[in-house]
């Protein structure tokens, strides 16, 4: 360690919809910790060289996002178990000798707000329903296998790229037809979901919903808006729910502590801020 200020980044393109400023500005703040956190536009042609001069300016680590989650990949010096099962990165630990380690919180972040937003969660509780295949998909069905979920009942409106996650990750991840979802739905002891279906600006999730029972747990990785249409139907049918943004919070409480020193809390006066 020097008396340098520690810097850390974020790096994509585009990059001016990203919340991790003020998430992180949030912390240092609260914390009063020395350090700044900024944007950064890249373009994927740029990326390394951008990369390989950051930590000689004094930057601690870097948050990666879109489209750079795979391509970091081939640039880092070394990259954790975790980040390789999920195939992208997010967190980047620029060490001392400058050597790039890559890692990805996603799934930390994923089950820390489960964690949270449903205390006495079981992981054991029964099969989850996770919908979509996509790159999130990935981080959530790993750390679910971690937690001891005993099932994955996995459903795509493409079903060969479900299959294929199915190919990745062996016999506890069971393909349904997106058709079948409704019925699936009455066996889930938790349902995930994982596309951007609900979203603000994107078609909302047309699957029958009347399957839902009361001790089911449902989460939803869109975060805007805050309660989605499937969160509503949810806690209206009496279902516990989780919102999304925890996840986002949570997935950066790692890189934060490894870059500036201190383990931050997420907690109401964090949500408060970045819903401000």
């Amino acid at each position: 360690m020097t008396d340098r200020i520690p810097l850390a980044a974020v790096l994509g393109q585009p990059i001016h919809h990203s919340k991790s400023p003020r998430l992180h500005g949030h912390w240092l703040r609260r914390y009063g910790l020395p350090g700044h956190y900024i944007p950064i536009e890249v373009s994927s042609g740029d990326l390394e060289d951008v990369l390989r001069m950051m930590p000689r300016m004094g930057f601690v680590g870097a948050n990666v996002t879109i489209p750079h989650k795979v391509a970091v990949f081939e640039i880092a010096d070394q990259i954790t178990d975790r980040a390789t099962i999920i195939g992208a990165a997010n967190t980047l630990i620029f060490r001392a000798d400058g050597k790039i380690m890559a890692d990805n919180t996603d799934g930390y972040g994923f089950i820390e707000n489960l964690r949270q937003g449903a205390p006495g969660w079981d992981a054991g509780a029964g099969p989850a329903l996770v919908l979509g295949a996509g790159g999130a998909c990935r981080a959530v069905i790993t750390s679910l296998l971690e937690a001891g979920v005993p099932q994955i009942l996995l459903s795509n409106r493409t079903r060969i790229k479900a299959e294929q996650l199915q190919e990745d990750f062996g016999k506890r991840v069971q393909v349904v037809d997106w058709v079948q979802v409704g019925n699936a739905i009455e066996d889930a002891a938790l349902v995930v979901n994982t596309t951007s279906l609900g979203m603000v600006g994107q078609p909302e999730m047309r699957i029958p919903l009347d399957g839902l029972q009361k001790n089911t747990l449902v989460t939803d990785l869109v975060y805007t808006p805050l309660e989605t249409n499937l969160l509503r139907v949810a806690r209206e049918a009496g279902c516990r729910t989780v919102d999304g943004l925890g996840m986002l919070l949570h997935q950066a409480v790692p890189g934060f502590e490894r870059w500036f020193g201190r383990r931050p809390e997420v907690d109401d006066a964090l949500r408060d801020a970045m819903l401000t």
